[in-house]
């Protein structure tokens, strides 16, 4: 692996045509000589290069390749970029460019790839005053950004594109009709800025749709039922705007292609929908979170046997936990928390996975009313666990030592339940383990020192249990403040008060 910075010397190799010194260790500033290589190729990504983009890289004229993207490049854009009339790929992504984008960008007529995302980039976006300018653009990344303004009208000029992500900046205003003139367009997202009014019903001429992300916008309703025409449409997220639905909308269910749908923060009241047990393509991702459902989790829920990830945490459900759920054997991340469900747990546990190394990967069933026991649960069965909490419930007595076969669990939280015993040793052998809280609970007994082998754990919270001798000696556990110990009247070391002798 290369190292060190890029000779100056370099911009001698006059007939150079490609420089492939990607993914090593370079650093320092770009040496302005490369401006002498009008023929040149560039791929210098993922290193460690610091300092201004050289005005010089505009004299590459024949320059059709620059991924500059994955370093630490500082400074602004050079005014001149768009001189550089040969360039088809501009990937300066993820660095720490500042500044407005140069209009000359725009004269980039073949460029089919540009990619800015991940910088600190600001003011309005350049867009193509004519309809003959960037015409080849097929791939658009300005996302993660600071930009500013309004999407204008003309970037319906911008006919030859596939994928956009202005995603996550502060563009304001209506999104504008023109968007679906763009009939190439399989892939746009505008989540995360400050979009207002409401949806243009000429979306739904996007016949080649594939993924619409609006959601975190100040978009209103309704959405447009026009949209039901976008039949290669497979995601749709309008999560957190201001639509206020009210009710599921119903053509959403007739889509046929339609299999992930984020609804959260709609308004949505009532049941769940029934209708969606019966979809066209059968729904592998719903986010119907943080709106105002009621009643029952329903038992037609087991027959969505494609779902992969269910949320509908944040709203009023009640009652128990379906026998149904053990149907869904490609089910990954579920998330019920914050709701006022009551009954076992145990069926979750019991949910089978269609593939040999399958998992629930995430289980959140937090701020509810379950109760009983976790003990003769399969927990360890499920070895692909990355999150799992089960905290401010009603759940009682000990926990299982299986609990040590989840090999990838990073964060666990039993906090503020009633489970009693003592810890078990075996969560020593979870050395992915990065944030464990067990506070406000009735563990007793002493703290494992097989603890001292977790070595990535992050944040530990043991407060308020009846747990008693010395804190093993040794990182991590000594390093913790003591509120992580705190409330246990019988613990004793750092960081609490020396144990007597």
């Amino acid at each position: 692996m290369l190292s060190g910075p890029v000779p100056d010397s370099i911009g001698k190799l006059s007939k150079l045509e490609e420089l492939h010194l990607h993914e090593n260790r370079l650093s320092g500033s770009l040496p302005s000589s490369l401006g002498n290589l009008r023929n040149l190729k560039l791929l210098l990504y993922s290193n460690q290069f610091t300092g201004l983009i050289p005005d010089s890289f505009t004299n590459l004229t024949n320059l059709m390749h620059l991924d500059l993207h994955g370093n630490a490049l500082t400074g602004q854009l050079p005014v001149k970029i768009g001189e550089m009339q040969a360039i088809e790929k501009l990937d300066l992504s993820n660095n720490l460019l500042e500044g407005n984008i140069p209009l000359s960008l725009t004269n980039l007529n073949s460029i089919s790839e540009l990619y800015l995302d991940g910088n600190h980039l600001e003011g309005a976006i350049p867009f193509p005053s004519s309809s003959g300018q960037m015409s080849a653009l097929g791939f658009l990344r300005l996302n993660d950004n600071h930009l500013t303004g309004r999407i204008p009208q003309n970037f319906g000029y911008l006919v030859s594109l596939q994928r956009v992500s202005l995603a996550n900046n502060k563009l304001e205003g209506a999104i504008p009709s023109s968007l679906g003139s763009l009939s190439a367009l399989t892939e746009l997202y505008l989540n995360g800025n400050l979009l207002s009014g409401q949806m243009p019903k000429s979306i739904s001429q996007l016949s080649r749709l594939i993924l619409l992300n609006i959601s975190h916008n100040l978009i209103q309703g309704p959405l447009p039922s026009e949209f039901s025409s976008l039949e290669n449409l497979q995601t749709l997220d309008f999560s957190f705007n201001r639509l206020k639905l009210v009710s599921f909308p119903k053509w959403l269910s007739e889509m046929p292609s339609l299999s992930k749908i984020y609804l959260a923060g709609c308004g949505i009241r009532g049941k769940i929908p029934e209708f969606l047990r019966a979809t066209p393509s059968p729904i592998q991702e719903l986010d119907l979170s943080a709106n105002h459902l009621t009643g029952s989790l329903p038992a037609w829920l087991g027959s969505l046997t494609q779902l992969y990830s269910l949320n509908l945490s944040r709203n009023f459900l009640v009652s128990g936990i379906p026998d149904s759920v053990t149907n869904l054997q490609h089910l990954g991340v579920l998330d019920l928390n914050s709701n006022r469900l009551t009954g076992p747990i145990s069926k979750v546990f019991e949910i089978g996975n269609a593939f040999p190394d399958g998992s629930l990967t995430y289980i959140d069933l937090s701020n509810n009313n379950f109760s009983g026991g976790v003990e003769q649960l399969g927990i360890g069965a499920q070895t692909g666990m990355q999150y799992l909490n089960l905290s401010h419930n009603f759940l009682i007595g000990r926990v299982p030592s299986s609990i040590g076969r989840l090999k990838s669990l990073q964060t666990l939280d039993l906090s503020y339940n009633k489970f009693g015993s003592k810890i078990p040793e075996a969560l020593a052998n979870v050395s992915s383990l990065e944030r464990l809280k067990l506070q406000k609970n009735q563990f007793t007994g002493n703290i494992p020192v097989e603890f001292l082998k977790l070595k990535k754990l992050l944040e530990l919270d043991l407060s308020d249990n009846f747990l008693v001798g010395e804190i093993p000696m040794g990182k991590p556990l000594s390093e913790f403040p003591e509120s992580s110990y705190s409330g246990n009247k019988g613990l004793c070391g750092k960081p609490l008060a020396p144990c007597n002798s």
